[in-house]
């Protein structure tokens, strides 16, 4: 199925930086790439925006069966309606972020961020690729059942 395809590149993609990051930066380090955006080492105990983040750790299995039920659903969603293209792309972009947060959580204890944004003395919570494409997938989501409405009409 081809949206298990983008799912897989997603999830790579993910993982693939992530590597990356574990692998030349210590927590804590960063990068300064432009006047608004640095490269950095960031760990997420929590879910987004460190929500629960010094929670005990019990959070770290929530999260990731959260993620696992959700990924399950997903698979589901994607083979009941492949032929949905703007649902079908959140959806996969959705479930491969799920996943690259669900293994971090499982291998790491945390999920790797190490994007961050800034600007003014305001700062974006760090985020990964795998949080880009859930963000992208929620947005594609909207916008699919806007124009489904919109279609009823």
């Amino acid at each position: 199925m081809a949206w298990l395809g983008w799912a897989m590149v997603v999830l790579i993609a993910d993982q693939f930086t992530k590597v990356l990051i574990l692998g030349y930066y210590q927590l804590g380090d960063s990068t300064p790439v432009t006047s608004f955006f640095n490269v950095v080492r960031v760990h997420n105990t929590g879910a987004a925006f460190s929500f629960l983040a010094s929670a005990g750790g019990w959070q770290r299995w929530f999260f990731t069966g959260i993620g696992i039920a959700a990924a399950v659903l997903m698979v589901w969603l994607l083979k009941t309606h492949p032929g949905q293209k703007l649902f079908a792309f959140a959806i996969a972009s959705l479930l491969g972020g799920a996943v690259g947060n669900v293994i971090d959580r499982v291998l790491y204890g945390y999920v790797v961020d190490f994007l961050d944004f800034h600007a003014k003395g305001w700062h974006f919570p760090a985020f990964n690729v795998a949080d880009s494409a859930i963000t992208v997938g929620a947005a594609c989501l909207i916008l699919d059942e806007l124009l489904r409405v919109r279609r009823g009409r």
